[in-house]
């Protein structure tokens, strides 16, 4: 037997909490826990960004004023706090604006009529909307104008038709035309959808109150003149309360609690139909429904699916993609009432995101789940210290990809952005606070659990993007009471390495790599070992790749 052995490591696979701890070790670049990293499609696990603030809610004075609903909107963001809508955008002194889309003092906002920025004369009387605690669902398609246009449906109120044009500031500096009317569901007016979509050109709507089996459609053709009351088309009515409503291909997928539905040719009275899709499965919360990679995703009872279309046309494939993190998804689906849910996909990182909170949480208990859409399927992790309660991620004039999350105390931040958390102080000011990050491998028995080892030495490599100290606990035998454990080690890393017209000055160190790896030698001895690697500081992001050990086995006991 040789003096010593390599062992080595390449973190893939993401979060496992579903596999055994034997059968875990056919993958050893698998987690038993992923907390505030992301899997990077390109291989390794990702310390994730933090959040920057970006406003709050005006009148904060009591942070009371949670943020319901948001929507990256025209080269800005819609948010809902308290049934009241606001755009909200950066001038051009690059202070953040919140103008109240409902109330004409101040002269910009308006309703039912075209307001431009230079002339201020087009207001009309002030919409009145009821204040409610409902998630708010944003509805955005294009419709051939610039920018598109944002259907607001809350439950509570009428669904509120918003259009933007043009850029700059509400002044005679911009270019900005504004217009928002209200809409009527149906011929009497009193109908109140907390859900809908926007298929090919009608608007389709459901979730109301009155009639929660019920969806409600507009007439085609003509643009959004024809979602008013004269040109009311029709309705269907399922068999199960609306959860949520989405255009996929050429159907309406009807989500329910315990079924699901496609509407094809809608608005065809000769061929229109509802076709079940399944009547075994339905989703838990609209706010979780997203579309991914030409798939949808939504939460179920029994973790996250996928409705994905086939080479046949008109057919659709039920599956599950989140059997890996099946216990995080089961505490979540048993009291998913008592959770606030929020989701996006951020299309930079092929990833999907889903947050879910309660009020009586704080913001560093609150959690979240990550899926990052791999060559392998999907591939997760976790957060904690997020609570998004809205959340929202587009491209904006310049074709970038920008991302907002609100929280419960009225502030919204620049979601994925900077290096830490924040929460409010006893004096309630928001301060900068740590990402906590712990990757933690299985119980390696390195081949052999019968045979005690010796461990002397790991490298780490490790991807930085500015300088970082992270470090690593090593776990003898389970963690086993009668085994000492070794202190924790520390690894200082450099700046990543500065490639000619990429570098940032003061940030990229020039003369070296872009990965490091580095050495630590290591103590203690056991049958089996596992590895924790781990951050508490506001630090630059790093992407760990993977480790190598050194280690030595004993004779067999």
């Amino acid at each position: 037997m040789p003096s010593t052995q390599p062992f080595s490591v390449s973190c893939k696979g993401g979060l496992n909490t579903n596999l055994n701890e034997f059968e875990i070790l056919s993958n050893p670049g698998l987690a038993t826990k992923l907390r505030n990293y992301e899997v990077d499609p390109d291989g390794g696990y990702r310390r994730i960004n933090g959040y920057v603030q970006y406003t709050q809610a005006p009148n904060n004075t009591n942070f009371d004023k949670p943020i319901r609903g948001l929507q990256v909107y025209a080269d800005g963001a819609l948010f809902v706090t308290e049934g009241e809508v606001y755009f909200s955008y950066v001038d051009a002194n690059e202070d953040v604006q919140n103008i109240h889309l409902q109330d004409t003092t101040g002269g910009e906002t308006y309703t039912g009529a075209e307001y431009t920025a230079e002339t201020h004369e087009s207001h009309q009387s002030e919409l009145e909307r009821t204040n409610n605690d409902n998630q708010v669902h944003f509805i955005a398609f294009e419709d051939n104008v610039e920018h598109g246009r944002v259907i607001v449906c809350d439950g509570a109120n009428l669904p509120l038709l918003i259009t933007i044009t043009g850029l700059g500031d509400f002044d005679s500096s911009g270019t900005r035309t504004v217009n928002i009317k209200e809409i009527d569901v149906d011929a009497n007016g009193n109908l109140f959808p907390s859900v809908g979509t926007f298929h090919k050109t009608r608007a389709v709507l459901g979730g109301v109150a009155q009639n929660p089996n019920t969806l409600y459609y507009s007439s085609s053709g003509g643009g959004v003149d024809n979602i008013t009351p004269t040109h009311y088309d029709g309705d269907i009515t399922l068999d199960e309360k609306i959860v949520g409503l989405t255009s996929f291909r050429d159907d309406v997928i009807v989500f329910c609690r315990n079924s699901i539905f496609k509407v094809i040719n809608l608005g065809d009275p000769a061929n229109e139909a509802v076709v079940p899709i399944t009547k075994n499965v339905g989703c838990l919360s609209a706010g979780s429904i997203q579309e991914i990679g030409g798939d949808l995703l939504f939460l179920a009872p029994d973790g996250i699916r996928t409705i994905a279309g086939t080479a046949r046309i008109g057919d659709v494939e039920l599956s599950s993609v989140s059997r890996q993190v099946q216990a995080l998804i089961a505490v979540l689906a048993s009291e998913v009432d008592q959770y606030n849910i929020t989701s996006c996909v951020i299309r930079s990182k092929s990833q999907y995101r889903l947050f879910y909170s309660k009020d009586s949480e704080s913001t560093l208990d609150s959690n979240g789940i990550l899926g990052t859409l791999t060559a392998n399927g999907f591939e997760w992790s976790e957060t904690r210290g997020i609570k998004a309660y809205a959340l929202s991620s587009d491209f904006n004039n310049k074709g970038i990809e920008i991302k907002y999350h609100g929280d419960d105390k009225g502030f919204i931040y620049f979601h994925d952005k900077g290096k830490f958390f924040h929460q409010l102080d006893e004096n309630n000011n928001l301060q900068e606070s740590n990402i906590n990050a712990v990757y933690e491998t299985p119980n390696f028995d390195f081949g052999d659990l019968g045979t005690p080892k010796t461990l002397e030495y790991v490298r780490l490599s490790i991807t930085p993007e500015a300088a970082a100290t992270v470090k690593m606990n090593v776990v003898l035998n389970s963690n086993d009471i009668n085994t000492p454990q070794p202190g924790t080690f520390e690894f200082p890393t450099t700046a990543k390495g500065g490639v000619y017209g990429v570098a940032v000055f003061d940030i990229s160190l020039f003369g070296t790599g872009d990965s490091e790896i580095m050495k630590a030698f290591l103590q203690g001895s056991g049958y089996t070992a596992s590895f924790q690697i781990l951050t508490e500081n506001q630090d630059t992001p790093y992407t760990i790749n993977g480790f190598y050990i050194n280690y030595a086995p004993s004779t067999r006991r």
